[in-house]
């Protein structure tokens, strides 16, 4: 097999992969027509087929993410890629009658009699789901979760950076589900650019803003409606109370998630700047006490590619030539190409103007900027593009809530980080450059749902008088309603 860079580079001859993303389309339209409600029996049967497959193939889970990104913790791919969207799907499959039921709406009886009006919530059709290369199963199988919940049909497109990943997510589905169901199409740059111009009725993409904005604009031009998860820069901000081992503790440990490779990664930190030096301390004594040997052993996941991980050395390059204080919190020695593991480092007060501080980081980078009132902290948020997710660290509840209401994103945690990506019955996703839409629990049931308004006439109504020829009927319908507002 090439490796994932080679892959991921090169387009190929991807007009056999296109061919089929187009009898894949159709094959699902046909599916969809024929049976455009699936009933709750047959969705919970769908959830739970989900559940099993991902449980069912542990260890060939655990082996493709290794092959793909060089090292990955086998617990990681237990609990992230495996155990979490399982369990998500057994939560829609506990909520799903109640996400289902139409929602009665309000019908004044004076003019509709016994009328009724409800929402109906009712599956899209054909959904695209455009996969990156991060989270290779947590984010093809999470969104299906609701995506099948709402009743609809998909087609997965796996990043070509995770080959080994995308052929067996391949399959798992083709093993599991009928393909007019769901279905995975593998290929190379070529089938993702085909894949933008498929007129779905719902498409979702996970990646970069500079490409979620040219997936939206393709998609606009069928007038395809989007969801997209974007990212950014997901600041933390340490409030003087809080700069503690636990507080510490907690950051460090979702930087290390992925290595720094995840989309609600602690992007840079903003510290109390007579606090600056005690942070870095915290964290150095965190990483040698609690993670030692980290950056070498099996707990820590490669970079995805050598150009990858040559960018992230390229930002530390750039810091220590302005004269910055960089300072890794292990010696991990050369880079070994064959896993592409690289230290947590710190940027301690690094200039807004470096590419660490312009650019997400998206790898194993901490940069820790120093504040002198609250006030500073979060003016610097709020000038910025609008994250993905916002983490506070503060002793006092008002002093955290303070904060989150004078900023905004798509997400936030309280003393923690990362977790409400975690919970099920959150709804999940970005604001502005950082995403629209959501997926997760029923707000990722209705992203998926067209909220169809239904009226049923009954009885003793007054819906005549609205239509031409207009006379007595209409007359009293306007002089009560006029008297009634007088």
């Amino acid at each position: 097999m090439a490796s994932t860079e080679t892959q991921a580079m090169t387009t190929g001859d991807d007009d056999a992969a296109i061919a089929e993303l187009y009898e894949v389309v159709e094959r699902q339209r046909a599916g969809f027509l024929t049976d455009p409600f699936p009933s709750l029996a047959e969705r919970h049967e769908l959830l739970g087929a989900l559940a099993g497959m991902l449980m069912s193939h542990r260890s060939q889970i655990q082996e493709a993410l290794s092959s793909d990104f060089g090292v990955h913790p086998p617990l990681a791919a237990d609990l992230i890629e495996i155990l979490g969207p399982a369990g998500r799907a057994v939560y829609a499959a506990e909520q799903l009658e109640s996400w289902m039921a139409p929602e009665p709406r309000a019908a004044d009886p004076a003019l509709y009699g016994s009328g009724r009006a409800f929402v109906q919530p009712q599956p899209k059709g054909v959904i695209g789901n455009i996969v990156p290369w991060n989270f290779p199963f947590d984010l093809s199988v999470g969104p299906l979760i609701e995506m099948l919940a709402a009743g609809n049909r998909v087609v997965i497109k796996p990043s070509e950076y995770t080959p080994a990943c995308a052929e067996l997510l391949q399959e798992m589905v083709r093993a599991t589900f009928d393909r007019d169901r769901v279905d995975v199409v593998v290929g190379g740059l070529g089938l993702a650019r085909a894949f933008t111009r498929v007129r779905w009725d719902h498409l979702l993409y996970t990646g970069s803003p500079a490409i979620g904005r040219e997936i939206a604009k393709a998609a606009a031009e069928q007038l395809v409606p989007v969801t997209l998860e974007l990212g950014g820069k997901c600041p933390a901000i340490l409030t003087a109370d809080s700069i503690d081992a636990e507080s510490v503790k907690q950051v460090i440990g979702t930087k290390s998630l992925k290595n720094g490779q995840m989309c609600i990664s602690v992007d840079y930190c903003l510290v109390p700047r007579e606090q600056l030096e005690e942070f870095a301390r915290l964290a150095a004594d965190h990483v040698r006490e609690s993670m030692p040997g980290y950056c070498t052993s099996d707990s820590c996941t490669g970079m995805i590619s050598s150009r990858h991980a040559q960018r992230i050395e390229t930002m530390l390059d750039e810091a220590r030539a302005r004269g910055c204080d960089v300072r890794p919190l292990e010696d991990a020695g050369e880079l070994d190409p064959a896993t592409r593991q690289l230290p947590i480092s710190l940027v301690l007060d690094p200039p807004d103007d470096l590419a660490l501080m312009q650019e997400e980081v998206f790898g194993p980078i901490l940069p820790v900027k120093a504040y002198d009132e609250l006030d500073e902290a979060i003016a610097h948020v709020n000038a910025g593009e609008r994250p993905l997710a916002l983490y506070v660290f503060s002793k006092q509840e008002a002093l955290a809530e303070d904060v989150l209401r004078r900023t905004t994103s798509g997400g936030a945690c309280v003393n923690s980080a990362a977790v409400h990506g975690a919970l099920a019955s959150l709804p999940f996703g970005g604001i502005g450059q950082s995403g629209s839409g959501r997926h997760h629990g029923v707000e990722g049931f209705r992203e998926f749902s067209n909220p169809r308004g239904v009226f049923v006439r009954g009885e003793e109504d007054l819906i005549e008088a609205f239509a031409p020829s207009y006379g007595p009927a209409a007359q009293a319908v306007a002089d009560a309603a006029f008297a009634g507002g007088a």
